[in-house]
C-alpha cells in the first residue's frame, strides 16, 4: 500500500512537472537563447570578456529570480485548484450519500405503506361485518403497531449508535419479555413456544437486541403454519448462540445468502404476498452495531434456525420452561 502511494506522488510530481514547463517554455528558451547571442555579439563587436561576464551574470540572476516567482505562483494555483477540486469532489460525495440516504427512506416507506394495507384492509373488513371477532382484529392491531414500531426504529437506525446502552441483561428476561408481546398470536395460531437454557446474562443493549428478536420471532410465525418455535442458547467457541428455530416451511438454498438484502423476500415471501424483506435487514444492521453475528440455516419444508452470536455469563437460575 505504501510503495503504491509513493508511485501514486511519483506519477503526480511529473504530471505537474511537464505542465509547469509547457506553460514556461518561453521564459525556459531565453537563457539558451541570450547565452547564444551573447556569444555571438561578444565575437563580433570584440567585447571585453569581464563585460560579458557581468551582463550574463545579471541575465542569469534575473532569469532564476523569474523563474522561481514562476515556480512559487504554479505551485500556489495547483495547491488551490486541488483543494478546491477536493472539496467539491468532498461536496459531491456528502450530496451523493445524502441522495443515496434519501432514496433508501423513499424505497423503505413504499415497502413498509404496502405492508402496512394489508392488516389495515383486514381490519376495515372485520369492522364492516355485523360480529367482530375480537381476537381477529386483536391481532391486526397488533400487526400495525408493530409495522410502526418497525418504521420508527429504521428511522433511529442511523443514529443508533448515539442511543447504545450496553449493558448485563438476563437473556431469559429479554426473551420472555419479546414471547410475552407475541403470546396471543402464538396462542391463536395453535404454536407452541419452548424456552430452554436462557440462563445467561448477556452484554447487550434492551431495547434493541428486543427488536432484532423480534423480527426474528415474527418471521418464525409469518411461515410456521403449525408445530412450534424453539429459543435457547448454547455456548459456543466465539461466545453465546441465540438459537431460535421454527418447524415453518423453511427457505430455498438458492435464497439463503440473500436473506439479509434490504427488500428481498424470496420465493416463499413472494408466495406470502405480505413480505417486504425488511426485517431480517434491519435485524442484520441492528445485531452489526451491537457488535453480535447473526447467521441462518435452513432447508425447504425443514424449519429455519437463526443464530445470534453475543458474549455472556452463566448465571444460576431456572433452565427449561415450557409455554
Amino acid at each position: 500500500m505504501m510503495n503504491h502511494n509513493m508511485q501514486m506522488q511519483k506519477e503526480t510530481g511529473k504530471i505537474l512537472h511537464r505542465k509547469f514547463l509547457s506553460e514556461n517554455i518561453g521564459l525556459l528558451l531565453m537563457a539558451p537563447v541570450f547565452l547564444l547571442l551573447m556569444f555571438i555579439v561578444s565575437n563580433l563587436y570584440q567585447l571585453p570578456a569581464e563585460y560579458a561576464f557581468y551582463l550574463t551574470s545579471i541575465f542569469l540572476i534575473l532569469w532564476v529570480t523569474t523563474l522561481c516567482m514562476q515556480y512559487r505562483g504554479f505551485r500556489k494555483r495547483t495547491e488551490q485548484y486541488e483543494k478546491e477540486s477536493k472539496e467539491k469532489q468532498e461536496s459531491n460525495s456528502k450530496e451523493s450519500r445524502q441522495w443515496e440516504e434519501l432514496q433508501e427512506k423513499q424505497d423503505f416507506f413504499a415497502l413498509w405503506a404496502h405492508q402496512i394495507k394489508t392488516p389495515i384492509a383486514a381490519l376495515n373488513l372485520l369492522l364492516q361485518g355485523e360480529k367482530q371477532d375480537a381476537a381477529v382484529c386483536r391481532q391486526e392491531l397488533f400487526k400495525i403497531e408493530s409495522y410502526v414500531e418497525m418504521a420508527l426504529n429504521y428511522l433511529r437506525f442511523e443514529e443508533m449508535s448515539n442511543d447504545l446502552v450496553l449493558e448485563r441483561n438476563s437473556l431469559e428476561q429479554l426473551v420472555r419479555q419479546v414471547v410475552k408481546k407475541y403470546a396471543a398470536i402464538f396462542i391463536y395460531n395453535h404454536i407452541s413456544i419452548q424456552l430452554e437454557h436462557l440462563d445467561y446474562t448477556v452484554l447487550t443493549d434492551e431495547k434493541w437486541f428486543c427488536f432484532a428478536l423480534e423480527q426474528i420471532l415474527s418471521n418464525a410465525l409469518k411461515y410456521t403454519k403449525q408445530g412450534s418455535v424453539k429459543i435457547s442458547a448454547e455456548e459456543s467457541a466465539n461466545g453465546l448462540r441465540v438459537l431460535v428455530k421454527d418447524t415453518g416451511i423453511g427457505i430455498r438454498s438458492e435464497d439463503l445468502p440473500r436473506i439479509f438484502e434490504k427488500g428481498f423476500t424470496g420465493y416463499n415471501g413472494r408466495m406470502d404476498k405480505k413480505a417486504s424483506g425488511l426485517g431480517l435487514y434491519l435485524c442484520k444492521g441492528v445485531c452489526e452495531k451491537l457488535g453480535h453475528g447473526i447467521s441462518v440455516a435452513s432447508k425447504e419444508g425443514d424449519g429455519t434456525t437463526v443464530m445470534i452470536t453475543l458474549q455472556c455469563e452463566k448465571v444460576q437460575q431456572g433452565d427449561l420452561v415450557n409455554m
